[in-house]
C-alpha cells in the first residue's frame, strides 16, 4: 500500500469518527427491541444469501487488485459518515442519508451488503444508532434493497445513454428513497393499521418520512456525483482497477 493510499484511509477514517460520534442517541435506523422477535429472525434470514454473495464479491474485487482495498475502505467510511448524520422522524426510527449508492456504483450492490452490516453493527454497539435485534431489517433496507436499486438505475441510465452524472445522481437519490420505502414496509408489517391494514400503515410511515427524506435524498445524490468527479480526477488508477469507466457519456 502506497503512502498516498495510507493517507487516504487515515483521512476518511478521521472524518468518519468526527462526524459519526454524536451525543444524540434517541434517533435510530429501527431501534433495538422495536420489532417483534419473529420479524427480527425473518429479516435476518433473508439477508444471509446476500451477505454470502457480498463476501464473495469483495473477495473477488481484492483478488483483482490489492489496491482496491482503498476504495472499499472509502466506500465504507462514506456509508458510516452519511448514515450517522440523523434527523429524528417517526417513533422508533429516523431520517438520514444512506451513502450506499456510491459503493453500489463502484463495487457492485452485493459488496455493499457487507459494508452496510459492518457499519450498522458498529453504530448499534458504539453509537446506540439502530440495534442488534433489528440488524437484519436495517441491513435489508439500507445495505441490500437500496444498493441493488441504485445499481440497477445506474446500469439502466448507461444503457439509455443518459448523462453519466445525471445517472449517478438518480441512482444515489432514488436508492436512498427506496431504502425508506422498504423501512416503511418493515414497520408496517410489524405494526399494521387497525383500520386500514398493511398498506394504510405503509402510507402513514412514508408520509412521516417524506418531508425530511426527500431533500436528504437530493443532497446525497449531489454528494455522490461530487465524490465520483473527485475520484475521476485524483484516483484514476484505482477506478481503473475497479473497471469503472472514467469519462464516458457526459453529454
Amino acid at each position: 500500500m502506497s503512502m498516498k493510499e495510507k493517507k487516504l484511509i487515515v483521512s476518511v477514517t478521521a472524518v468518519a469518527l468526527f462526524f459519526g460520534i454524536t451525543p444524540t442517541v434517541s434517533a435510530m435506523h429501527i431501534m433495538e427491541g422495536y420489532l417483534p422477535p419473529s420479524m427480527c429472525i425473518v429479516w435476518g434470514v433473508i439477508c444471509i444469501p446476500f451477505l454470502v454473495a457480498g463476501f464473495l464479491s469483495i473477495k473477488k474485487t481484492l483478488a483483482q487488485s490489492r489496491r482496491n482495498i482503498t476504495m472499499i475502505a472509502m466506500a465504507a467510511a462514506f456509508v458510516f459518515v452519511i448514515s450517522s448524520l440523523k434527523i429524528p422522524s417517526v417513533t422508533g426510527s429516523c431520517s438520514h442519508m444512506t451513502g450506499t449508492g456510491l459503493g453500489a456504483i463502484l463495487l457492485g450492490p452485493s459488496a455493499v451488503s457487507i459494508l452496510g452490516i459492518i457499519v450498522l453493527i458498529f453504530q448499534a454497539i458504539l453509537l446506540a444508532h439502530g440495534g442488534l435485534t433489528t440488524l437484519g431489517a436495517n441491513t435489508f433496507s439500507m445495505a441490500i434493497a437500496g444498493p441493488f436499486l441504485s445499481y440497477g438505475i445506474y446500469i439502466l441510465c448507461k444503457k439509455l445513454h443518459v448523462n453519466k452524472y445525471v445517472g449517478i445522481f438518480l441512482a444515489a437519490s432514488i436508492g436512498d428513497i427506496f431504502t425508506y420505502c422498504v423501512t416503511s414496509l418493515e414497520l408496517a408489517i410489524a405494526y399494521p393499521s387497525p383500520t386500514g391494514g398493511y398498506m394504510a400503515s405503509v402510507v402513514k410511515f412514508l408520509a412521516v418520512f417524506a418531508p425530511t427524506q426527500l431533500p436528504l435524498a437530493i443532497i446525497e445524490g449531489i454528494l455522490t456525483v461530487i465524490i465520483i468527479m473527485g475520484l475521476e480526477t485524483y484516483a484514476k488508477p484505482e477506478l481503473a482497477d475497479l473497471r469503472f469507466e472514467v469519462g464516458g457519456d457526459t453529454k
